[in-house]
């Protein structure tokens, strides 16, 4: 029996629930950490402070799953002193994990700006990165069926509507650049994922995937640890004291908030390393993460008096449930016809 046959298919609507639970807790957190929600915090604190111990929580959570789920024996490996065999990224998984601490840390940052809500921030970046599916699709001759490029539509209407309410789109200039850098990272991924991985073979996928993880929060850990050592200017103070001086009574708020982080990581690559077109599985991905800001803002609301969300946003809420339906339905009334004809 080959690797192949012993590996099981991950259902992309299960990663899509999977997703979902991790990223309602996860934006709630970091919202309520950078806001001085939570019981016992005098303060907010800032995104930054937040990144050292979140991203080492998540690296713990990315080693621990894996080991879990024996998912280390799939990447390449390279043999070192003593006869010893390690796994190894390729030179392009590398580069693909350098992307995905890219958008990590972008993510992490997009939900303690001040003065933009969960839902908008979401919307703004979710619908970008829906822009990007059929794009990628085109450039690297991928078949974007009719289902999908509706799905991708209808979600991206959720993002209009957001627009469209007064004042919803006043974002800093900071806010912009992080969202611009999160849009470009997805770019770069998206090419390597469609032309090395998504493919029929779950073990390539698996291989990619470890691959990736690999790379993606250990750069991170360390590109955070040298800022700190130089510590000059108000950015690089903010990330020291996150590694000496995080407020106490908060690290286990944070330590979970890397954990959820990192479930979203998981199931969300998951999704994109299945084998149909980005026009379809993108649209799966934003609108599980879409759902899930919405519960997250009445959540707070519910909690701590915050603003619940607007008509505007529910309206785009409502508008993503449509997509969900869109993509979903077709191919399991497909799969029930082929069943019956016995195709």
């Amino acid at each position: 029996m080959t690797e192949s046959a012993r590996t099981p298919r991950v259902n992309i609507w299960w990663m899509a629930f999977g997703y979902f639970a991790c990223y309602w807790p996860y934006s709630a957190l970091v919202k309520s950490l950078s806001k001085g929600l939570l019981p016992g915090m005098d303060g907010g604190v800032a995104g930054l402070t937040l990144q050292p111990l979140q991203v080492a929580s998540s690296l713990t959570a990315m080693f621990i799953f894996i080991s879990a789920m024996g998912w280390w024996k799939y990447p390449a490996k390279r043999r070192v002193a003593g006869g010893l065999r390690l796994p190894v990224p390729t030179r392009w998984t590398a580069l693909s994990g350098i992307c995905t601490a890219t958008v990590i840390v972008t993510t992490n940052l997009a939900y303690t700006f001040s003065g933009v809500s969960i839902v908008f921030v979401m919307l703004l970046m979710r619908g970008g990165v829906l822009i990007l599916g059929p794009i990628v699709d085109a450039i690297t001759g991928r078949k974007v069926r009719w289902f999908s490029a509706a799905g991708m539509v209808l979600s991206l209407a959720a993002l209009i509507v957001a627009f469209a309410e007064k004042g919803g789109y006043a974002i800093s200039v900071l806010c912009a650049i992080d969202i611009a850098a999160y849009l470009t990272a997805y770019f770069i991924r998206f090419q390597f994922m469609s032309r090395i991985a998504k493919s029929p073979d779950t073990a390539t996928n698996i291989r990619y995937f470890v691959e990736e993880q690999m790379v993606a929060t250990p750069f991170l850990m360390v590109v955070l640890s040298l800022l700190a050592l130089i510590g000059r200017g108000e950015l690089m103070y903010l990330i020291r004291e996150g590694f000496h001086n995080l407020p106490s009574g908060i690290a286990g708020w944070v330590i979970l908030a890397g954990i959820f982080s990192q479930g979203t990581g998981i199931f969300g690559t998951l999704i994109y390393l299945d084998k149909r077109e980005n026009t379809y599985c993108i649209p799966v991905n934003r609108s599980s993460s879409i759902l899930a800001g919405v519960l997250a803002s009445f959540t707070l609301a519910l909690l701590f008096g915050q603003p619940s969300p607007s008509a505007y946003k529910l309206t785009g809420a409502g508008l993503i449930i449509v997509a969900i339906l869109v993509l979903s339905l077709p191919p399991l009334f497909a799969r029930k016809r082929r069943t019956a004809t016995g195709a």
